[in-house]
């Protein structure tokens, strides 16, 4: 069955999936809405009206060394399997891993290693009834930036940034 939301209510659920994710890392990460984007679903209408999607995206301002990326792609992956969420796939290359999932929903969520190992996050809504779309109201964790481009990921973290990998519980 279609949902007859609009692209606005739709933008909000990716806002609060997003928001759930960035809250499940402890310690917790500083972060910052990257940029939004909007785009239409073909010929797909929903009784008459146009439609389109919606993208959000965050990007991780804490330094996250090698050795703890795979530790926090565990932590989105197993967040993401408790709500309910489906691993749609994995990239487990050393340079640029990648988790990507969805919900029931069909909200598709990625989260991935870029240049300099920030971690960047995005949630697609599917589509839904155009309408306008308000920029995030969630509170990001970070200091927002100016300009068309996220800078280099520049907090230190004592825990991630640690270039030691995170030792295993003792059994």
């Amino acid at each position: 069955m279609v949902s007859k939301i609009s692209l606005q209510e739709a933008a909000e659920r990716a806002d609060a999936i997003m928001l759930s994710t960035m809250s499940s890392v402890e310690p917790v990460l500083n972060w910052v809405h990257d940029g939004s984007t909007d785009g239409g679903c073909g010929d797909y209408t929903i009784d008459g009206k146009t439609t389109s999607s919606v993208t959000r995206r965050a990007a991780v301002m804490t330094i996250v060394s090698e050795a703890r990326r795979g530790s926090l792609l565990g932590v989105v992956e197993r967040h993401w399997k408790q709500q309910g969420y489906t691993i749609t796939s994995m990239n487990a290359s050393k340079e640029f891993p990648a988790v990507n999932a969805r919900t029931p929903e069909d909200f598709r969520m990625s989260v991935l290693v870029g240049g300099k190992g920030q971690f960047f996050f995005s949630v697609v809504t599917p589509c839904f009834i155009e309408s306008e779309v308000a920029p995030p109201k969630t509170k990001a964790s970070g200091t927002a930036f100016e300009g068309p481009k996220v800078p280099d990921p520049s907090v230190h973290s004592d825990f991630w940034s640690a270039n030691t990998p995170i030792p295993s519980p003792s059994s």
